[in-house]
């Protein structure tokens, strides 16, 4: 097996998909651009035709309702959105639509389409193109939400989430296009059999975060490690519905949580996380009061300087993480 990138992994499940499943095509902006969604679907259009892979008018809202409408026909369409800012136009087709039909018409329908809400963060690029909305929509009932952080679950879960007969959110964020790592070939995946999971063994202290909140959590695990602390990573993948049992296990055993999210602070998965463990453990079992890193309750900057101070950093999860121990 030769070195996958995060962006490479994820093209490997659309082909996967495309290939072995007749009834999933594609729809989105740029999507024939060498360059709009990175390496994640370059050529995809060439390999299996533009009437599967296709381009679309700028029209978040008219992409996703089509493909509501289509995945209520038998189809598995996935959508693809290169901003998740602007995502947010199709939040009545995802929210008022996908996410009801199946409870609102006693399971009778199933609209089984994916969404891809792409994160593009930092470059100067202001308030406007750098938000992570996954608190947003994994606050409702019926819409699954996923993130991936591992190369690996960026190819599996985006195939998971394809397959799934439930309305599904994948998000994934382009900081973390730069890992590689090497992977066996694709099948298909059940979405349902998928909880989250302890990416790192430790007994001292329990990091838990999401898509770029775990790659934080993991170099502080490691920057830890130096110091003489065994720092336990939780990736917590798929935030609706929320499988808490791998995070309060893993508590019970160090007595310790520094919740770490890529968003903001008020209302968000950190804040989640540490509701969850909380209302599970008894007092006796905290060793130290939990921690929170996020970002600041404010939008972001379009000033190089200001991203600085804006962003968390692997130092200041090592920060939090000490004075738990003190």
């Amino acid at each position: 097996m030769s070195a996958t990138n995060y962006g490479k992994a994820i093209r490997e499940g659309f082909a996967h998909l495309l290939a072995n499943h007749p009834d999933v095509f594609v729809m989105g902006q740029g999507l024939w651009s060498p360059w709009y969604v990175g390496s994640s679907m370059t050529e995809l259009e060439k390999e299996f035709g533009k009437e599967r892979v296709i381009d679309t008018p700028v029209s978040e809202w008219a992409c996703t309702s089509a493909a509501v409408g289509a995945s209520l026909y038998g189809k598995r369409p996935i959508v693809v959105h290169p901003r998740m800012d602007f995502m947010i136009f199709a939040t009545d087709s995802l929210v008022n639509q996908a996410a009801k039909w199946s409870h609102m018409l006693g399971g009778q329908a199933n609209p089984g389409l994916t969404v891809r809400g792409i994160i593009n963060r930092g470059g100067e690029q202001g308030a406007q193109h750098s938000q992570s909305l996954q608190s947003w929509y994994a606050h409702v009932p019926g819409l699954r939400v996923v993130m991936p952080y591992t190369v690996a679950d960026a190819r599996d879960l985006l195939i998971a989430a394809t397959l799934s007969p439930d309305p599904v959110l994948y998000i994934d964020d382009r900081w973390l296009y730069g890992q590689e790592a090497e992977l066996p070939a694709a099948v298909d995946i059940d979405l349902a059999a998928l909880g989250n999971q302890v990416l790192r063994e430790g007994s001292d202290v329990t990091l838990a975060g999401c898509s770029w909140g775990t790659e934080l959590a993991m170099g502080a695990a490691d920057a830890l490690a130096g110091q003489g602390v065994s720092a336990e990573v939780v990736d917590l993948r798929i935030l609706n519905p929320l499988d808490a049992e791998p995070l309060i296990r893993s508590v019970e055993k160090t007595g310790r949580l520094v919740a770490v999210d890529a968003s903001w602070r008020t209302c968000g998965v950190a804040g989640e996380a540490v509701a969850r463990v909380s209302e599970a453990l008894e007092p006796s079992v905290w060793k130290a009061r939990p921690r929170r890193i996020t970002l600041p309750d404010a939008p972001a900057p379009s000033s190089k300087v200001l991203e600085d101070i804006y962003y968390p950093t692997v130092e200041d999860v090592v920060e939090a993480t000490r004075s738990t121990l003190s």
